[in-house]
């Protein structure tokens, strides 16, 4: 991509980037800010995003960047907690926020006549939370209820199983919500020091996308998101060691919940996209070997599929299904079986291309959401990730072979594998299957 920097000359922007498609500006106070002008459409989206996740968490405060998240929303010196909600209501938008293993995000989708009172909202969230003592008890009850219903649901609750086994003595292999322990001793001096740590200039990014001039974010993050300066926070970024390994929790449920998986690839690869297209073929809708071999010719369960995640340091394959105890071994010998294949005789042509134009038909389907349009920005920008104009990403996907499916199937699968369940069996039960 080509791209042609110029220094400006408005108050406070000190470099700005425009490219084909999206203009940055890095202020005087550190702070990036990203956007997407889509003139056709009258909403835009408007996200703040911390470079803050599981991963940035020490042993004592699992589960604070979730609980922070919570909090932005529990009232400023100027407002309480339910005006914030009724501020955008009467505006007619949306307000809500996320926390992954790498990032937290505030965001809001108005019409773009109301985007000076979104930005002004957002950041006295994330600048002036109280994080007063009777809101943090009652929102710690609040989580501790959110961690019991994750736990109390395995087909969610078996994918942090899988992630902290693939992953034990890395960050990553954390869970977002964090555990009971840590949750309920959070108090006000423990948030003071998280936000006061992590809510700086250098680890935000304004992402913004539809009917908005670059300039006027610029001026609004100038004007309102003062937040203390201070430099990115070192990630701590590191090649996990992984080893095969089995765990499996004994619980009396009426289906084996199973995940099954290996080590995956870095957010930078440049075989993420291949990855893609791998992830597609085996597990990634209706047409895949997955659905098709353990759902419609064997009939062992509603739910099975595979999928991917990508972090700045490693990755994650991973292939779930939900199946009756006593069908656990022949759905995991299929998905075992229908992997082998992969590696072995590659995939047909036919499913290289359905694969690539269903990839690039969810590409342009998703980017007519402002919402979707704006979270790529920031999760690009967040995680250090190469923004691409949707030329260039159909570019990458057109020039993906088959050869290159299998190349990559065969590194990934050679490794050590991971197989975690929740089910009413006992790791003796399935040791044979790792």
């Amino acid at each position: 991509m080509t791209a042609v920097a110029t220094i400006a000359s408005r108050v406070g922007i000190t470099n700005t980037v425009s490219s084909t498609f999206y203009d940055k500006t890095v202020t005087d106070g550190g702070i990036e800010v990203i956007t997407e002008t889509i003139d056709a459409v009258r909403s835009v989206a408007i996200g703040i995003w911390f470079a803050v996740g599981s991963r940035d968490e020490g042993p004592a405060e699992a589960g604070m960047s979730h609980f922070m998240e919570h909090m932005m929303f529990k009232g400023t010196p100027t407002r309480t907690a339910a005006e914030i909600s009724e501020h955008f209501d009467r505006l007619g938008g949306e307000l809500n926020a996320f926390t992954s293993k790498e990032y937290t995000c505030f965001y809001a989708r108005v019409l773009d006549n109301h985007v000076d009172d979104a930005v002004e909202v957002l950041s006295d969230m994330v600048v002036s939370s109280l994080l007063a003592d009777e809101a943090i008890t009652s929102e710690r009850e609040v989580v501790l209820e959110e961690i019991s219903r994750h736990d109390d649901t395995p087909d969610d609750a078996i994918h942090e199983l899988f992630a902290s086994t693939l992953l034990p003595d890395h960050p990553l292999g954390l869970p977002v919500l964090g555990q009971r322990e840590t949750v309920g001793g959070f108090d006000n001096a423990a948030s003071v020091d998280f936000h006061r740590r992590h809510y700086v200039t250098g680890n935000v990014i304004v992402a913004a996308a539809g009917n908005v001039k670059h300039e006027q974010v610029v001026r609004l993050v100038e004007r309102y998101l003062k937040l203390p300066e201070g430099p990115r926070t070192p990630r701590g970024e590191r090649e996990p060691e992984v080893a095969s390994a089995l765990r499996v929790i004994r619980k009396e449920t009426e289906q084996a919940h199973i995940a099954w998986g290996v080590r995956g690839l870095r957010a930078d690869s440049d075989d993420r996209f291949t990855m893609s297209v791998l992830d597609s073929v085996l597990g990634g809708g209706m047409s895949s070997r997955l659905f098709q071999e353990v759902r419609e010719k064997n009939g062992l369960a509603y739910a099975v599929f595979s999928y991917h995640s990508l972090y700045l340091d490693t990755g994650q394959f991973t292939v779930y299904v939900g199946t009756r105890p006593s069908n656990a071994e022949q759905a995991i010998t299929i998905i075992k079986r229908e992997v082998d294949k992969i590696t072995e005789s590659g995939i047909t042509a036919e499913e290289l291309d359905r694969a690539k134009e269903s990839m690039k038909g969810s590409l342009v389907l998703g980017l007519e959401s402002t919402r979707a349009r704006m979270s790529r920005l920031g999760k690009s920008a967040v995680t250090n990730g190469q923004l691409l104009s949707m030329d260039e990403l159909v570019e990458r996907v057109d020039a993906i072979t088959g050869e290159d499916v299998q190349a990559l199937a065969q590194k990934l699968f050679s490794g050590p594998q991971v197989l975690a369940m929740i089910a009413p069996l006992d790791a003796e039960d399935v040791a044979h299957l790792l």
